[in-house]
């Protein structure tokens, strides 16, 4: 729930995600994530100073009304699952801090996991967290401890820059949803950032309320977000649609069935969002370059390819065979 505008913590250098100006695709994958967590969390791809975290920051803030847990660079293994904490092990009294995946979907909470340079995470770190994000499940094996079928319900986003290293294909099929995050180019639209930033700087010292319409407009957009979500899963898939996603998973030459099922998954959440009751072809187009643009045939292994005009060809093709 998003604080009233004269709320202390509603005044934090967070810009209100009703402000972000462009950043489209991933705005669009935060929201299918929120709306429908089984697509599988949402990796955004892109080089630095692309507003990647800022966005992040603001869309948890709007949903959830804090900002989303963050795994910081280097974090070790009993930051992220749990351990003991090592103060009162000293004096004899072991208590056991859980970790932060708990923090951020334990115990009936629902966050975000948010983790900037996943990238540089070491491999079988990023295992624990994808196995804990898509079974909702954690289990804790370690200094003598073991715990079993943990519930976690959480959202999962990472960043990554691209031109520090990738993912190995085998993790990046394991995201629902990867989007490439650029600079914007228009001139008008640069102007319209740097603005932006500079009137919520100002208005962030002024008087309770200034920023009343910006927090305004982020209660409607997450009051949207929640009926959609209340009504996804009554949105039907025809068989017709179904079909389809199966013939551009075998066009993209995928491996295994992630792809498909993140496909249909988020265009019912791209349905929901709509106010439709059934997925059609314009919500598989939609979430098509989301969801298949990591997953596509490569022979450039570790190699993450933009989506191209050839792909939106191939979609469209497809979706015009099962009309």
């Amino acid at each position: 729930m998003i604080e009233s505008a004269d709320d202390d913590s509603a005044r934090r250098f967070v810009l209100p995600y009703s402000r972000i100006v462009e950043q489209e695709g991933l705005k669009r994958a935060l929201e299918i994530a929120y709306v429908s967590p089984s697509v599988g969390g949402a990796l955004a791809t892109g080089r630095r100073g692309t507003a990647k975290s800022t966005t992040v920051r603001a869309f948890a803030r709007m949903v959830f009304g804090d900002l989303p847990v963050t795994l910081p660079l280097g974090a070790t293994d009993d930051r992220i699952v749990g351990g003991w904490n090592v103060d009162e092990l000293m004096k004899g009294t072991p208590r056991w801090m859980p970790g932060l995946i708990e923090e951020a979907g334990g115990k009936g909470r629902t966050g975000i996991l948010y983790i900037d340079e996943i990238n540089l995470l070491e491999d079988h770190l990023v295992n624990i967290i994808l196995d804990a994000a898509a079974t909702g499940i954690l289990t804790v094996q370690r200094d003598g401890v073991s715990r079993h079928d943990v519930p976690v319900r959480f959202n999962l986003v990472g960043t990554m820059n691209p031109e520090e290293g990738g993912l190995r294909p085998q993790l990046l099929d394991r995201f629902g949803m990867v989007v490439w995050v650029d600079s914007v180019e228009a001139a008008s639209r640069r102007a319209e950032i740097l603005t932006t930033v500079l009137e919520f700087e100002r208005l962030l010292d002024g008087p309770p309320g200034a920023l009343a319409s910006a927090y305004d407009e982020d209660r409607e957009r997450h009051r949207r977000l929640d009926r959609a979500r209340d009504r996804v899963a009554d949105v039907m898939v025809p068989e017709q649609a179904a079909t389809a996603a199966g013939t551009m998973a075998a066009e993209f030459r995928l491996e295994g069935h992630r792809g498909e099922l993140a496909l249909l998954r988020a265009a019912r959440a791209i349905a929901a969002l709509a106010g439709a009751d059934e997925v059609r072809a314009e919500h598989l187009a939609q979430a098509a370059p989301l969801t298949l643009v990591h997953r596509r045939d490569t022979s450039e292994s570790g190699t993450l390819r933009r989506w191209t005009a050839d792909d939106d060809a191939i979609v469209t093709r497809v979706l015009r065979a099962h009309d």
